[in-house]
This record gives structure tokens, C-alpha cells and sequence, in this order.
């Protein structure tokens, strides 16, 4: 709820100083104007010399005070200005003036009490320098013209205020919008990241192993090389195609990336680590097949999260632990998807800097408020992962 401007006290500190083109042609308006009417009087009122010099005096002096009304004491300075215009109307352009000023900057409540002195001044002035007209007629327009220019002052501030509000709110709505679009970029760059290090960090490090394993071996059998040859020719070409698809993305092209894993394709994960001569065991038990149920399959996210997790054990297990065997256990109940990569290996150090795939991998996990457990074990290193199902 957005309090009301005219409620609310001035703030003088932040109040805008009007151009000095606009103070200068102000000041000449109204100098023409007080001088129009200290002649007007002196030509219609037949007053004595020491009136027509009071209201040279005064005018000049309330012409004087107006530059003062755009500094921090304008108040004191705009009932100055009706006490001088309850002596002369040499003062009645400069305190009308006045009013609106303070309707235009300061609070209802002071305001209207300036207006009401101002109103009263004038009042004054009609009894002791009768006007042309009658009395009544005199503070009929007189109580007219200051209520004119206090609801005029309001409609400025109340507008000056609507229109701060909007630019306030333009502004804000501008930086949500650029800070929506910056998370939704990083979102999008840790998802890239992510896809580049589960899927094709993954498909290299099946390469590093197997051709490895051909260093190492340069004695095998011509048949066993030539199927060593064949899976580095067909990773090659599957992070290839990888790296061509993550490329495109990144060039705000149409691809997508590829349709994400299931339960059903982690033997594959198994049999591509087999390949290069990793001893794995995988262990699937399925309680919700076993009891009929047709949602045996869990979500997408959740699916893919699991894969993942065997992914990053396999991968690590080669990395950290080459030559242990590894034993898999994927198991899915009536509320969890529970994932165990566990090898027996002793815990090597990682040539190069630290990778960051658990980090990314306990992220995913606890997306989907599930928990990542990875460590050391009486057996070697073990890495537990509990989904909800979903």
C-alpha cells in the first residue's frame, strides 16, 4: 500500500530545484504582475504617498523573498509573504505564489494552514484597503482563488508522486526482468555443464581406458586390438556427435539436447565399462514390477538422476581405482530410488585439478530431495544415492 504524498512529511533534501530558465522567467512574471498591480492601485485607489510608497517597499521586498522559496525554509518564507500581503497587495502575487509552492511540496496539513494564513492576510488586507468592489465579493474570491490554488498544488504533487511510483516501479521490474534473465542463463550454462561432464566426460574416459588398454597390451591378439579399435572409433564418433549437439545450443540453434536416460539404460553403462575391463556387477531389483505395479518406471528427473549417479561412480571408479571391480545395485521401491556404486580398490590420487561432478551430481540429488552419500569404505570407496519416487 503506497502512502499518500500529502501525508507524508516534506523531504526538502530530495526536492527537486527547478531549471534556472524557469526561476528567471518566473521571477519576471511575476515582477510584471506586482507591478501591474501596485499601479493599478495607485490608479484606481486614490491612496495617500506613504501607501503607494509601502507598496513599492512591499513589492520589492516580496519580490526579493521569492528565490528563497525553492530553499529548505520555504514555509516561514511563504507566511512572511501573507503577513506583507495583509499590508499591501504589492505583496499578493509573491504570496499567492507562495501558497501554491508549499501545495506543490509540503504536506496537506501545511498547506492548508498556509493557505488559510495567506486567505486571512487578504482578508485583512480588504478591511483596512477597501477594494473596488463590494467586501463579500472580496472574500468570496478570495477564499476561491486559494482553495484554486491548494487543490492545484495537491493534483501536482499527488502526480509528481504517481509518476515517481511508476518509474520506481519501471525500474524495479527492470531489474527483475535482468535478474530473471541472468538465472535462467546461468541455469541454462550449469545445465550445459552438467550435460557435458555426465555424458561426454563419460564417453572420454572410456576412450582414455581402452586405449590404455592398448598401450598397455601391444601383445593382444590382432581380434581383441581390432574390437579395441572398433569401441574407440564408436566413442569417438558418439562424443563427437555429443560435442556437435552441445555446440549448437550454445549457438542458440533449435537442437535440443538428447532425450534423457531411464533406468533401462544403465546396462548399457555396465556393458560399456565391461568393455574396456572394468569387472562390474550389476545388481537390479524392482519391487514395484515384482507387485504388479505399471508405474515401475519413475519420472524423467528422477530416472536420469540415478543413471547419472552409476555414471559418475563407473567414471570414478576407473579414474581413482583402476583395475577393482565394481559392484552396482540399483534398487527401486514404493517410495525411493536407491542407487549403490561400490568398488574395492584402494583410493588414488587424480592427475590434474579436482573435478567438479560429485558437487554437480549432489546438486541434481537434492533437487529432487533425495541425498548424496560418498566416501570411504572397509572395501574401498562407495558412493549411495536415495531419490524419492516420483
Amino acid at each position: 500500500m503506497t502512502a499518500d504524498p500529502r501525508d507524508c512529511p516534506p523531504d526538502d533534501a530530495v526536492r527537486p530545484r527547478p531549471p534556472r530558465g524557469t526561476v528567471a522567467l518566473a521571477m519576471v512574471l511575476l515582477g510584471v504582475l506586482t507591478l501591474a498591480t501596485v499601479l493599478t492601485r495607485q490608479a484606481t485607489g486614490g491612496d495617500a504617498l506613504p501607501l503607494e510608497v509601502l507598496d513599492l517597499v512591499v513589492a520589492v521586498l516580496s519580490l526579493a523573498l521569492l528565490p528563497v522559496m525553492w530553499a529548505r525554509r520555504s514555509v516561514p518564507v511563504a507566511l512572511v509573504l501573507a503577513a506583507l500581503s495583509a499590508l499591501s497587495p504589492g505583496a499578493t502575487p509573491a504570496a499567492t505564489s507562495g501558497v501554491l509552492q508549499i501545495a506543490r511540496w509540503s504536506p496537506l496539513r501545511t498547506a492548508v494552514l498556509v493557505a488559510a494564513a495567506s486567505a486571512v492576510a487578504h482578508a485583512v488586507q480588504g478591511l483596512w484597503r477597501p477594494p473596488a468592489f463590494p467586501y463579500g465579493w472580496w472574500l468570496l474570491c478570495d477564499v476561491a482563488v486559494h482553495a484554486a490554488l491548494l487543490g492545484w498544488g495537491a493534483y501536482l504533487q499527488a502526480r509528481a508522486q504517481l509518476l515517481a511510483d511508476l518509474r520506481a516501479r519501471a525500474r524495479r521490474a527492470e531489474a527483475d526482468r535482468e535478474q530473471a534473465l541472468e538465472g535462467a542463463r546461468s541455469g541454462e550454462r550449469n545445465r550445459i555443464a552438467a550435460e557435458m561432464h555426465d555424458a561426454l566426460g563419460h564417453r572420454l574416459s572410456l576412450l582414455a581406458a581402452t586405449a590404455g588398454a592398448v598401450e598397455y597390451r601391444p601383445d593382444a591378439p590382432p581380434e581383441q586390438l581390432a574390437a579395441a579399435a572398433g569401441r574407440v572409433r564408436t566413442g569417438a564418433a558418439e562424443a563427437l556427435e555429443d560435442l556437435r549437439r552441445l555446440v549448437r545450443l550454445l549457438r542458440g540453434g533449435v537442437d535440443q539436447l538428447a532425450p534423457p536416460p531411464t533406468l533401462r539404460d544403465i546396462p548399457g553403462l555396465v556393458d560399456a565399462a565391461r568393455s574396456v575391463g572394468t569387472t562390474v556387477v550389476l545388481d537390479r531389483s524392482d519391487d514395484r514390477a515384482t507387485a504388479g505395479r505399471d508405474d515401475a518406471e519413475p519420472s524423467p528427473p528422477v530416472a536420469t538422476a540415478a543413471y547419472r549417479v552409476v555414471q559418475e561412480g563407473l567414471t570414478n571408479a576407473r579414474r581413482h581405482a583402476p583395475g577393482a571391480g565394481v559392484r552396482v545395485a540399483v534398487t527401486t521401491t514404493a517410495d525411493e530410488v536407491r542407487v549403490v556404486v561400490a568398488d574395492d580398490g584402494p583410493a588414488r590420487a587424480a592427475a590434474g585439478e579436482p573435478g567438479t561432478g560429485l558437487v554437480g551430481l549432489r546438486e541434481r540429488v537434492e533437487l529432487l530431495d533425495g541425498t548424496l552419500d560418498a566416501g570411504r569404505s572397509p572395501a574401498g570407496f562407495v558412493l549411495e544415492a536415495r531419490i524419492p519416487w516420483a
